[in-house]
C-alpha cells in the first residue's frame, strides 16, 4: 500500500515555522546565547552585544498577543501590492494589456524568457518594488501569449532575485549600501576612501547580459518542463488601434510629466526630490525622498488614465462603473494572498523581536573575522556566510549593516576594494533570497501562484515551490561565483576607475 505524501500548505509552513522561531528564541535564551554586533557610529566601530529575547517572557507575550494587528495594519508589502494590482486589473478589464502582448506570440519561447528575466533584472533599479509590479503582471502577460502563468510568475521571480547584484543603473539600495560601505572603509582604514555610486557599474551591465542568457538557457532546461501546461487567453474583448495609439501618446506624455518631477533645476520641476539633499543621487533615491513611494502611486494613474483611454476607445469599458468595477478585477480568487500576508507579517515580525537573525548573522561575521584566508579563497568563503545569513536576514541593508564594519576592512586588507566587496555581497544576497521562505515576496509569489493554479492534483507549497525552484537557483549561484571568480582573476575595472583589487 502506497503512503501518501504529507503536503502542508503555506499557512500551516508559516505558523510551524513561527512555532519554531518560538521554541528556538527560548532554548537560545535559556543557554544565553549572545553576539557581538559591531558598527560604525560617529565616526568610530563601537561594539555591542545582541541577546536573543524569548518569546516565553512577560516581554515576548506581551509582544506575541498585542502586535499581529498593529504589524499587518503597518505591513508595506500589502499595500504596495493591493495598488499595483488596481493598475494592473484596468490595464487587463480595458483591454490595452491584451492589444500590447497578444502581437509578441510571434515571438519565440526563448526570446520571451530571454526578455522576462532582463526586465526583471533591470527592475532592480526600483529595488522592491519589481516584485509588487512584474510578479502579477507576468502572470497576465504569459496568458495573453499563450504560456503558463507559473512559468511567468517564477522566471520574473527568478529574474528580480537572482539579478539582484546587476542592473544597468545603480539602484536605492546600491546608495544605502554604499553609504555603509563608505563609513566602514573611512573608520579604520582609508580615511580618503570616497564611495562613487557607479562603482560597480561595467561588472554590473556584464552581469545583467550574462544572467539573462545564460539564466534563459537554465529557465528553459530546467525550469520550463516542470511547468507543462499552455494556456492560450480568450475573452471577448475588442482590440482597437486608434485606442492603441492614442493611449501610447498619453503614456509617453505622462511618463515625461514624471520624469520632469525628478529632474531639478527646471521650473516647476523637482517635485519627487529631497531638496534638502546637495547629492543628486540623496534627493532621488534617499529614505525621505518623495519619489520612493510615489512611483507606485504614480504607475496606477498613468495606468487608469492609458487604460480608460483605451477601455472607452474599444468600448471594452463603456460607462464609468465599468471602469470602476474593472479596478478590481485582479482581485478574482486572491483573498487567499490576505491570509498569507497576515501571517507572513506576524512571523517577520516574531523573527525580528527575537533577533535569532541578527545573533546568527554576528556568529557567522566573526567567525569569517576569525580566518587567515586572502584572495579566492576568502572570497568564497564570505560569498557562502552570506548566503547563509540571508536565510534569516532577506533585507540587504540589515545585513550589510552588520556585516560592512567587519568585512570591508577585512578585504581591504587583504587588497581587494571596498567597492568589489560590496559586489560580493550583493551577488550573494541575491542566491541567498532565493532559498528562504522568510522572504515575503517569496510569500507574495505563492499567493500568485494559487491563484493561476488551474490543476486540483498539483498542490502549491512552500517547499514544494523551492524544491522545484533549486536547480534553477542553484545554477544561477554558479553563474554568479563564475562572475565574481573570474572578474577578479582577469582585473579589469568594475565601474569608473574602480578595480577589484587595491
Amino acid at each position: 500500500m502506497k503512503k501518501k505524501k504529507i503536503l502542508l500548505g503555506p499557512v500551516i509552513t508559516i505558523i510551524i515555522l513561527i512555532l519554531l522561531i518560538v521554541i528556538g528564541s527560548f532554548v537560545a535564551s535559556l543557554f544565553g546565547l549572545q553576539g557581538e554586533v559591531t558598527k560604525v557610529a560617529n565616526g568610530t566601530l563601537e561594539t555591542s552585544m545582541v541577546t536573543v529575547n524569548s518569546i516565553f517572557s512577560i516581554e515576548g507575550l506581551t509582544y506575541l498577543f498585542s502586535s499581529p494587528v498593529e504589524t499587518f495594519q503597518t505591513f508595506k508589502p500589502l499595500v504596495l501590492l493591493i495598488i499595483s494590482l488596481m493598475a494592473i486589473s484596468i490595464g487587463k478589464a480595458s483591454g490595452l494589456f491584451k492589444a500590447l502582448f497578444v502581437p509578441l506570440r510571434k515571438l519565440k519561447p526563448a526570446v520571451i524568457t530571454f526578455l522576462t528575466l532582463f526586465v526583471g533584472i533591470i527592475s532592480s533599479f526600483f529595488s522592491d518594488l519589481g516584485y509588487i509590479v512584474l510578479l502579477p503582471l507576468a502572470a497576465v502577460f504569459y496568458q495573453y501569449i499563450g504560456r503558463n502563468s507559473i512559468l511567468g510568475i517564477l522566471t520574473v521571480f527568478v529574474g528580480i532575485t537572482m539579478g539582484y547584484g546587476a542592473g544597468l543603473v545603480f539602484s536605492f539600495d546600491d546608495y544605502q549600501l554604499g553609504l555603509l560601505t563608505k563609513k566602514a572603509a573611512t573608520v579604520s582604514v582609508d580615511k580618503e576612501y570616497v564611495f562613487n555610486a557607479w562603482s560597480n557599474s561595467f561588472i554590473m551591465m556584464a552581469s545583467t547580459l550574462i544572467l539573462s542568457v545564460v539564466g534563459t538557457l537554465i529557465v528553459e532546461t530546467f525550469l520550463k518542463p516542470k511547468v507543462k501546461e499552455s494556456i492560450k487567453e480568450e475573452d471577448e474583448l475588442q482590440r482597437s488601434t486608434k485606442g492603441l495609439v492614442v493611449s501610447i501618446i498619453a503614456f509617453i506624455l505622462l511618463f515625461a510629466a514624471f520624469i520632469y518631477m525628478i529632474i531639478p533645476g527646471l521650473p516647476g520641476s523637482g517635485l519627487l526630490l529631497d531638496m534638502d539633499k546637495k547629492d543628486y543621487v540623496a534627493q532621488l533615491l534617499g529614505g525621505d525622498s518623495p519619489f520612493n513611494d510615489a512611483s507606485i502611486f504614480m504607475f496606477l494613474i498613468i495606468l487608469m488614465i492609458c487604460s480608460g483611454i483605451y477601455g472607452f476607445m474599444s468600448k471594452n469599458i463603456t460607462n464609468t462603473n465599468d471602469f470602476s468595477v474593472g479596478l478590481s478585477k485582479e482581485f478574482d480568487s486572491l483573498g487567499y494572498i490576505f491570509v498569507l500576508m497576515f501571517f507572513v507579517s506576524l512571523m517577520i515580525s516574531i523573527l525580528t523581536f527575537t533577533n535569532l537573525g541578527e545573533v546568527i548573522g554576528a556568529h557567522l561575521i566573526s567567525f569569517m573575522s576569525n580566518l587567515e584566508f586572502t584572495g579566492l579563497p576568502l572570497i568564497l568563503i564570505m560569498f557562502f556566510i552570506i548566503v547563509i545569513m540571508s536565510f534569516f536576514i532577506p533585507d540587504a541593508v540589515a545585513k550589510w549593516t552588520i556585516a560592512s564594519p567587519i568585512l570591508v576592512p577585512l578585504f581591504m586588507k587583504a587588497n581587494i576594494t571596498p567597492d568589489f566587496t560590496q559586489f560580493i555581497f550583493k551577488a550573494a544576497d541575491s542566491v541567498g533570497k532565493g532559498f528562504t521562505p522568510f522572504f515575503v515576496y517569496f510569500i507574495i509569489m505563492l499567493a500568485l501562484l494559487e491563484k493561476y493554479n488551474s490543476k486540483e492534483s498539483v498542490k502549491i507549497t512552500v517547499f514544494g515551490t523551492l524544491k522545484m525552484l533549486l536547480p534553477t537557483i542553484l545554477l544561477c549561484m554558479v553563474v554568479w561565483i563564475l562572475i565574481v571568480i573570474g572578474w577578479f582573476i582577469i582585473g579589469i575595472p568594475i565601474g569608473p576607475g574602480i578595480l577589484p583589487t587595491m
